[in-house]
């Protein structure tokens, strides 16, 4: 991918996986305040969690939630009947990959996961 700006600092990064835990809004809270703390990164408002149950197809139900970051913020998508997670962050900072895939293996239970970076 063509680097448009290289002058502005920017890291993303995609996981995903299958998780193995029950999940409700304070356990989301709680990763996100777990996975920033260990990686360093600020938030400065309160999570954003919008539930999708009931709301469209019963394959789609789950969760959208997102913290804003002071550098930029992060966002999960959570299939709640597959028990499927995707987790996109994305800061003007960087941040360990490794750490990060590994904290958010080990909170939500995934076996494996898939990820990009860029």
């Amino acid at each position: 991918m063509k680097n448009l700006a290289p002058d502005i600092t920017r890291k993303r990064m995609l996981i995903e996986g299958f998780y193995d835990i029950q999940v409700n809004e304070s356990v989301i809270k709680e990763f996100f305040t777990h996975l920033t703390n260990e990686l360093s990164l600020r938030t400065y408002a309160q999570p954003i969690i919008h539930t999708a149950t009931g709301q469209g197809s019963e394959a789609n139900s789950g969760y959208d939630c997102f913290v804003p970051l002071i550098d930029s913020g992060i966002y999960i998508g959570i299939w709640t009947k597959q028990k499927f997670i995707s987790l996109v962050l994305y800061t003007c900072k960087y941040f360990d990959e490794e750490k990060a895939n590994e904290i958010t293996k080990k909170f939500w239970k995934i076996k494996e996961t898939a990820t990009h970076s860029f």
